[in-house]
């Protein structure tokens, strides 16, 4: 097996050594793959000369902003997760200084299993593993929520109150930096929210964004570990539920709007089945569900629409068209955002 040295983001000597010093039967050469790359974190699958296997996180290339893509701030919410309830993969370590690879990284181990974020994924799991797979997402879920922060040592990792408004208030900045037209309905969906929103219970941890594909599954079903904490901070736990029910497609869904579709595979549970046990398992009052589906479609809008902004300006590698594919899908989470609002999308 050879190392593949020229791989951008990686210097394959440097961290081969920093490895060695922490994995005492490290074979090398180390082989570097991209699993995952892009405008968010980039991640890498390390191979050995033995087969063993870890997965390398570590900030996109060319970012210089120290407070966004935080290494050392996944690694440190990892590692308080891990005597818990929650499922994360082990961490081999942090590394914050720069010298080694350019930017801080840190490294864990590799966990096999599925990750059912299309069809074909889905399809590999039997019958039974999917329905499991929905049980154990809420079980999961609510095991993160159950989390005592103050005693994992977490309990200054963000403000724990009006957790919705500062997410309203983030991504409408988002918004009107990348918005490049007038949408009724997306100011409309921003002004409603701002005035409805929910009373805030007792903050737990939020992971972000909780979904299936974030998830790597065992084959009976079960949940192997809990991937993607870049977003995870304290606040309002309902609006992790939300987000989950957004990114559960189900057949038959009328809204086009490019979300995975692995939950669309027969055997998976409904999204009104997936409330009701997060219900039964935590207790939580649940009737205004609708706004954090609506706030969750709203998010991704605005998420989007900066996807957007680049791609017409050519800064995605591709040309961009009169019909770009992204517009449409704006339009169809802004009104998918209204619907979940007025009780008429995501939670039946």
């Amino acid at each position: 097996m050879e190392a593949n040295v020229d791989i951008a983001g990686i210097d394959a000597a440097a961290i081969t050594e920093w490895m060695a010093a922490r994995v005492p039967d490290l074979a090398p050469p180390i082989r570097f793959e991209l699993i995952t790359g892009g405008l968010s974190n980039l991640t890498y699958r390390l191979t050995d000369a033995r087969g063993g296997r870890w997965v390398l996180r570590r900030p996109p290339l060319g970012h210089v902003l120290a407070t966004a893509h935080d290494m050392g701030r996944e690694h440190r919410i990892i590692s308080a997760l891990l005597p818990t309830d929650v499922p994360v993969p082990p961490l081999v370590g942090f590394c914050e200084d720069t010298e080694v690879n350019g930017a801080p990284f840190y490294v864990m181990d590799h966990v096999d299993g599925v990750i059912a974020r299309d069809v074909a994924a889905a399809g590999t799991l039997r019958l039974e593993a999917r329905r499991a797979a929905g049980e154990h997402l809420i079980d999961v879920l609510a095991a993160i929520h159950e989390v005592d922060i103050d005693a994992v040592g977490l309990g200054d990792l963000g403000r724990r109150e009006n957790y919705v408004e500062r997410q309203l208030s983030r991504w409408h900045r988002q918004w009107e930096a990348t918005k490049d037209r007038d949408d009724p309905t997306m100011e409309t969906l921003h002004q409603r929210l701002a005035q409805q929103v929910p009373a805030q219970g007792p903050a737990t941890i939020v992971h972000g964004d909780y979904r299936l594909d974030n998830c790597i599954l065992h084959p009976d079903g079960s949940i192997a570990a809990v991937l993607d904490w870049e977003l995870c901070t304290l606040g309002d736990p309902l609006a992790d539920v939300g987000l989950m029910l957004v990114y559960w497609s189900e057949s038959g869904d009328q809204v086009s709007i490019g979300l995975p579709q692995g939950s669309t595979v027969e055997g998976f549970a409904s999204r009104r089945e997936l409330l009701d046990l997060y219900a039964a398992r935590t207790g939580r009052d649940l009737s205004s569900i609708g706004y954090y589906v609506a706030l969750g479609y709203w998010k991704l809008a605005c998420i989007l629409q900066g996807v957007l902004v680049r791609y017409r300006a050519g800064a995605m590698g591709t040309a961009a068209t009169d019909d770009d594919p992204f517009g449409s899908q704006v339009e169809a989470l802004a009104e998918a955002g209204m619907a979940a609002l007025d009780g008429r999308i995501g939670t039946r």
